[in-house]
């Protein structure tokens, strides 16, 4: 019986410590881990953003050729964006607006980028049920404010593009830009 606990030993085999199926065990485990990840990986990679998407995650527009009183419109996310530069007498028109008469109370400088007071920057889309205001093209309605009429139901935004009337229920959304020069960055 001695004789059968010494063939067990790592000595018995060779002295190194590690026996054949210590080794078996690390190689299969190994095996599956790397099976592991060939699998893994590819479920992994095809939940990131594609090409397309990605370049659609940011917008540049050059406004240089945006005149005081004009707007533009531009794409961002595949959803109209209104750029207007603002005049002078329509900058002080949409600070002289009791705020707390407003629906969604906000003003003028809490909608526009500190010394670019004059750019307004606001998605192209009515609050109420998403339809396209009117007012950012040349000859377009600009419903009873001046800014942006909604034909839809009938919203109306001032200058600023605060609902001042109708069934929208808050202010045209703002969205993340930056200014560097002539150029705006959305997104």
């Amino acid at each position: 019986m001695a004789q059968d606990a010494a063939i067990d030993t790592p000595v018995a085999h060779g002295g190194d410590g590690v026996r054949r199926r210590d080794f078996i065990n690390i190689a299969a485990v190994s095996a599956a881990g790397v099976g592991g990840l060939a699998v893994v990986y590819p479920l992994v990679s095809q939940m990131s953003a594609s090409a397309d998407v990605l370049a659609e995650s940011s917008t540049e527009i050059d406004i240089a050729a945006v005149q005081p009183g004009q707007a533009i419109k531009a794409v961002f996310r595949k959803q109209p964006v209104f750029i207007r530069n603002l005049t002078p007498a329509e900058v002080a028109e949409a600070g002289k607006v009791d705020v707390t008469s407003l629906r969604d109370p906000q003003t003028l400088q809490e909608r526009t980028k500190e010394g670019h007071e004059n750019l307004l920057i606001t998605m192209g889309v009515c609050t109420h049920l998403g339809c396209v205001p009117q007012g950012a093209g040349a000859g377009e309605v600009k419903g009873e404010f001046g800014g942006y009429f909604c034909p839809c139901h009938g919203s109306h935004y001032d200058t600023a593009a605060r609902i001042r009337k109708g069934p929208a229920p808050k202010n045209l959304l703002v969205p993340d830009y930056e200014i560097t020069g002539t150029v705006v960055k959305i997104g």
